[in-house]
């Protein structure tokens, strides 16, 4: 993620998400520790996989104390080995106790979607069919979900609604059909954006081939019928297929020649990656000794 992004986009989220987590205090971390205490506390994997998301965690720790720095000793998208140590945040006691738990879900997130898409991506090499995300994210979390997908290998699909023109079912039946459809969106949307129209049968895809749209998704068709809309196709639009994606089937779609492939488990369905900030130690100030963490 860019300075740009996380400063405007992501770090209102952050704090959103700190203050859910800390309406008045953090109890338990003021019931032991002073203010002024300082410490480190290492970040290890508990699993294999993709990192992702560590500016956002550094950046979750600065927002609570603007000292705070995470000394990473991986980059952004390196696969990572179960017992690695990733690095060593410092700062604040109080900070580095108070902010894990919000660090960590960001963290053990964007990187679960990463490793996701790394293992999809895979499927597609030797190919030139791209995988893509889709708008089906967690809400008010869509910047980083569509991050990690980045970094794992993916491609982002429009970041939203205002990206993009994309026709489904619903848009054509309420426009009345494709071609009214395409119309209605070439006269309204800037000449930028290009129109892509779903569809669900081998007659829509003539009638979106004569609406000259500029992408044509296939959704949940099967393989026969998508070798058809493919000859129908034939070069006249970029090609997307969606529907029942999975990692099983992906390299059998890419067979056929289509540009994308679309796929919400990226987002909706990634489990997380797990990792854990442990052995905390105040070497600073107000304490001394050891304390091991992990909310």
């Amino acid at each position: 993620m860019n300075a740009v992004t996380l400063r405007l986009q992501a770090e209102p989220l952050i704090l959103s998400a700190l203050r859910e987590d800390i309406t008045s205090e953090d109890v338990s971390t003021a019931s032991i520790i002073g203010d002024e205490a300082t410490g480190q506390v290492h970040l290890i994997a508990k699993q294999d996989g993709v990192i992702c998301g560590l500016d956002v965690f550094e950046r979750t720790f600065q927002l609570l104390d603007p000292t705070a720095r995470f000394d990473a000793t991986v980059a952004e998208g390196d696969e990572v080995k179960t017992g690695q140590e990733l690095g060593i945040v410092y700062g604040h006691v109080v900070a580095l106790l108070s902010g894990e738990r919000v660090a960590l879900n960001y963290l053990q997130r964007m990187s679960g979607i990463a490793t996701l898409t790394r293992s999809m991506v895979r499927s597609l090499e030797g190919t030139r069919t791209r995988l893509v995300d889709t708008r089906k994210t967690t809400p008010n979390m869509r910047v980083f979900e569509k991050d990690a997908v980045r970094v794992g290998g993916g491609t982002n699909h429009r970041y939203n609604l205002s990206d993009g023109v994309m026709l489904k079912d619903n848009h054509i039946d309420a426009a009345g059909g494709i071609r009214q459809a395409v119309e209605a969106a070439r006269a309204h949307a800037p000449f930028v954006r290009k129109v892509e129209v779903e569809v669900e049968t081998l007659d829509q895809v003539r009638e979106a081939l004569d609406a000259k749209a500029d992408i044509i998704m296939l959704d949940n068709m099967d393989m026969g019928t998508m070798r058809e809309a493919m000859a129908l196709i034939d070069g006249a639009a970029e090609v997307e297929v969606s529907g029942n994606v999975t990692a099983e089937r992906l390299h059998d779609l890419a067979t056929l020649g289509v540009d994308i492939i679309s796929s919400g488990a990226l987002t909706h369905s990634a489990p997380i990656l797990d990792l854990s900030l442990k052995h905390l130690t105040v070497t600073g100030s107000d304490g001394t000794g050891a304390v091991g963490t992990e909310a």
